[in-house]
């Protein structure tokens, strides 16, 4: 019987991916870039985006038709520093690498590059592409909208998705800058993440149609595909606590995700139609690189933002706290302490990589079947 939380190595987590995303019938090419966004997650402790949703938001929608494992990556437009794409509900993260990919060639040849998405899927943990201009001597942006999941302030019907907007910034540190969050309080990964482990999500995150704080995780996915739960926005519920700013972001996302690119948004993405049927969820994103070099010399820049960092983390702490950290900070302990173990795999995950694997009728054993 499964009952405990097993570390299991990278390499083995990550072969397992690629062979069911190609068991599935994504190219192999394609799997692979899958596959990369997913451990990349795990690898940076984001255990909300990682292994853990390869069954419920990959696997499943591909085997129910209401995602393509096949990815026709359409250039819709395409305008000196700006592209639109069609994703054509092909697989999102080839979706997203190969816009952020268009969109670091366009800063090379402009300075900045833009290019929105319509019609596209999942596309995994948002950082994982302004990275990507990072690692170019770039900053990157991207953002995604997704379901309704996220209430207005004094509303309580879920409207708009999760809707991270993530920054990356090159510094002279071993780490870069990313701000890799949603803009509700609490993203839907994490809430799926403790429904998994038999966890209840904290008060005051999610709320019903009366305005009642909802508790109960398993409850509040079923509540949330039905509309009749809702993520409170960064800030919380009201304007005293400054619930309006995390509105005001998610909806700057909404807007970005689809007015450029003349995609879905809002209710469309709700993945139900008029009969309760499950249909594709045609998400937009948007992707931004800056070429560093076009305003300054890249060196100073990355001392520049090392300094703002080094300085915020070096400022008084309140009592009782040890130190204070950086965006991104955390994600690069997270590797340091993970590298050597792998991920953590929850019970609940342990049995959705046992389901996949006999389905599949793939040659794996996992360490949480040999105790």
């Amino acid at each position: 019987m499964i009952e405990d939380v097993v570390w299991v190595d990278f390499d083995l987590l990550e072969a397992f991916m690629v062979d069911v995303f190609k068991g599935v019938g994504v190219p192999e090419a394609e799997a692979r870039v899958c596959a990369d966004v997913l451990i990349g997650a795990d690898k940076r402790g984001i255990d909300s985006h990682g292994v853990g949703r390869l069954k419920l938001i990959y696997y499943d929608r591909i085997m129910k038709g209401t995602q393509s494992p096949l990815t026709e990556f359409e250039v819709v437009r395409d305008v000196k520093a700006t592209a639109v794409v069609d994703g054509h509900n092909g697989m999102g993260m080839v979706v997203g690498r190969r816009c952020m990919e268009m969109a670091i060639e366009k800063a090379k040849q402009h300075g900045l590059g833009m290019v929105v998405a319509r019609n596209s899927t999942h596309y995994g943990y948002a950082a994982y592409y302004p990275l990507m201009a990072v690692a170019e001597g770039m900053v990157g942006l991207s953002g995604t909208n997704a379901r309704p999941s996220q209430a207005p302030t004094h509303g309580v019907e879920n409207m708009l998705g999760t809707n991270p907007l993530v920054w990356a910034f090159p510094t002279d540190e071993e780490f870069p800058f990313t701000n890799d969050y949603a803009t509700s309080v609490i993203q839907r990964g994490k809430i799926e993440q403790w429904a998994r482990e038999g966890k209840d999500c904290p008060a005051g995150l999610v709320i019903d149609r009366d305005g009642n704080s909802t508790t109960d995780s398993v409850q509040i996915l079923k509540d949330l595909i039905k509309g009749t739960a809702a993520l409170a926005p960064i800030g919380g519920l009201g304007e005293e606590t400054g619930g309006y700013k995390g509105y005001g972001f998610a909806t700057v996302v909404e807007i970005l995700s689809a007015a450029f690119s003349g995609g879905a948004y809002l209710k469309a993405l709700g993945g139900k139609d008029a009969d309760g049927k499950d249909i594709p969820i045609p998400i937009g994103h948007f992707f931004l690189a800056i070429d560093v070099e076009c305003f300054t010399d890249l060196a100073d820049f990355k001392k520049t933002t090392g300094d703002i960092l080094r300085a915020l983390r070096a400022s008084a702490k309140a009592p009782g706290k040890e130190r204070i950290y950086t965006c991104g900070e955390k994600e690069w302990l997270a590797w340091e302490e993970r590298k050597g173990k792998g991920a953590p795999i929850d019970p609940g995950t342990q049995q959705d990589l046992i389901a996949m694997r006999n389905a599949l009728e793939l040659d794996y054993t996992f360490p949480f079947e040999k105790r």
